[in-house]
């Protein structure tokens, strides 16, 4: 049977479209050469807070909320707390930029991880969507070659595997496989002291045996 198109989560739906961008706040400019996304990007200072996805001529500009930072910081600290926890050596490398002129993409992931030293790209990217962007960023990372991204979205984390005919969804990491998802997930909430849910979350790794997927 063959499985129906993965719709991006990274693109607006109709419904949705009047809406996006009122957190994020978002701007795109098109037919953009190469070289100018590569100097405009080395020229903006890090604390600018700016990430910039670049697809076939086409830039956005977006400078994060501060629910999307809440989020992030909060998945990648229980994340790291869980390869602390299991002795696994992840390595992190925050929203470092990631480009390749022959495919004409670009980005800086929320978050990104490798398992061992860093190759050419991450194993692992996190997004949080708390509004849609303008550029599809799925697209992006698979002309890049990420072997997986991980997207959080309105409570929900889809991991999405890299294969032939592009991302599928899969009910588990292939990086991590004995990650339980679900479990993470009931961690995460918005505005609250995430030193105490880190806290919680490991000593709830350490108690209890995690159910196999």
């Amino acid at each position: 049977m063959t499985q129906p198109a993965l719709t991006s989560p990274f693109v607006p739906s109709t419904a949705q479209a009047s809406t996006a961008a009122q957190d994020d706040r978002r701007f795109v400019i098109y037919g953009v050469p190469w070289p100018a996304y590569v100097a405009l990007r080395d020229a903006l200072d890090d604390r600018s807070g700016l990430r910039l996805t670049y697809l076939e001529g086409t830039l956005e500009f977006m400078s994060p909320s501060r629910d999307h930072e809440d989020y992030k910081k909060l998945i990648a600290r229980l994340l790291e707390a869980y390869a602390e926890e299991r002795d696994i050596d992840l390595r992190g490398f925050g929203g470092a930029t990631f480009r390749k002129e022959a495919k004409q993409r670009g980005l800086e992931p929320d978050e990104c991880y490798s398992l061992g030293p860093l190759g050419e790209v991450p194993d692992i990217a996190i997004e949080v969507i708390v509004s849609s962007g303008l550029v599809d960023k799925l697209d992006v990372y698979r002309g890049l070659g990420v072997p997986e991204v991980w997207v959080y979205k309105e409570g929900q984390l889809l991991v999405l595997h890299l294969t032939g005919g592009g991302y599928e969804p899969r009910t588990a990491s292939f990086v991590l496989p004995d990650l339980n998802l679900p479990h993470l997930v009931r961690f995460i909430a918005v505005g609250e002291n995430q030193t105490q849910i880190v806290k919680a979350y490991r000593r709830s790794l350490n108690e209890r045996i995690e159910p196999e997927m």
